[in-house]
């Protein structure tokens, strides 16, 4: 049995990063706005120039914008721009990774790059795996299902897809509901023996591991079990695989004049493996993901996500010493 994530009472202050997208700030605001109008426990703190954040107050309504708050920063990290200059003090992303780490806001939202933000919340958070994977929720045919790594990292070795695993089933646990994730590896066959030799390894470790509080391993699974759904509630890859994947699904939605139905599946990717809430959107999001994303961010701070997803690095670290070097090598000490 699953269930999709569903606004829950409770406050929760997320901050908002103006500046991330291609179309920001305009679609940050516009997805700002939709989420205070639906969830009116919501705070906003709101990352960016003052003009910006004033543009969201001025269109709320009075009763409601006692609900927002800003912080100031003034600088963005583009699309073209290295990772490493999201460290650099005030941009909105690293502001608003801090604000979640003094314990400012809840959460995290931002459609920035990806790498921007992944190196922003490691800085500011703290990691508990070397390489923390984003993880997004796909609609399936069967019901909804947790793919990752879809942009975190692109390293495929198996110590990370092993990892990925063990994070994914908690993830899964938390917004979809489900007792005992069943964890497939992607790959380019359903027999064991297919794939490369990262998954070929990756498939002997998993097999070989127990994975805990009833996860279960079902084996290799293929690209199009992901939009069923009816094998595996968690697909495991890396995030150069995973994001190929995700950009494909999302045109095939397209192509069909359509969208993932956000009300399944939130067009946005979690960060686990990190210290805190932090949920990325596509640099390409419109007001509505932005809005989803918010949302997203909202129910794992009122779920407890972060404790529970800090039990699953725990996990992690007790299967490292299990299996020796290698993977102690991927795992932070």
């Amino acid at each position: 049995m699953t269930r999709p994530p569903r606004p829950l009472p409770g406050p929760a202050r997320i901050a908002v990063d103006l500046l991330g997208g291609e179309d920001a700030p305009a679609v940050v605001v516009d997805g700002a706005l939709r989420a205070s109008s639906v969830d009116p426990e919501l705070r906003l703190l709101l990352v960016g120039p003052r003009e910006v954040a004033d543009e969201v107050v001025s269109a709320l309504p009075p009763a409601a914008r006692d609900r927002v708050d800003l912080l100031l920063a003034a600088h963005a990290v583009g699309a073209t721009d290295e990772p490493v200059r999201a460290v650099r003090p005030g941009t909105t992303v690293l502001a608003g990774a801090s604000a979640v780490s003094r314990g400012a806001a809840d959460g995290l939202v931002s459609a920035g790059p990806s790498g921007a933000t992944v190196t922003a919340a490691v800085l500011a958070l703290g990691r508990g795996v070397r390489r923390p994977p984003l993880a997004a929720m796909l609609p399936g045919r069967a019901g909804p299902v947790v793919l990752l790594d879809v942009g975190g990292s692109v390293d495929p070795a198996p110590p990370v897809l092993l990892a990925n695993a063990l994070l994914g089933s908690a993830y899964a646990r938390v917004v979809l509901g489900v007792d005992a994730p069943r964890i497939g590896l992607l790959s380019i066959g359903a027999e064991p023996g297919k794939g490369d030799r990262w998954r070929r390894a990756a498939y002997g470790r998993l097999g070989l591991h127990p994975l805990p509080e009833g996860a279960r391993f079902v084996g290799n699974v293929e690209g199009y079990d992901v939009s069923l759904g009816d094998r595996a509630d968690v697909v495991v890859t890396d995030g150069f695989t995973g994001n190929v994947l995700l950009k494909g699904i999302e045109g095939a939605y397209a192509l069909a004049g359509g969208e993932m139905p956000p009300e399944t599946a939130p067009r946005a990717a979690a960060l686990l493996g990190v210290g805190g809430t932090v949920v990325v959107c596509h640099s390409a999001a419109g007001g509505q993901d932005l809005a989803s994303a918010i949302m997203l961010a909202a129910f794992l701070h009122r779920v407890g996500a972060a404790a529970q997803l800090k039990t699953a690095v725990g996990h992690v670290r007790a299967v490292s010493a299990q299996i020796g070097a290698v993977l102690r090598s991927e795992v932070m000490s």
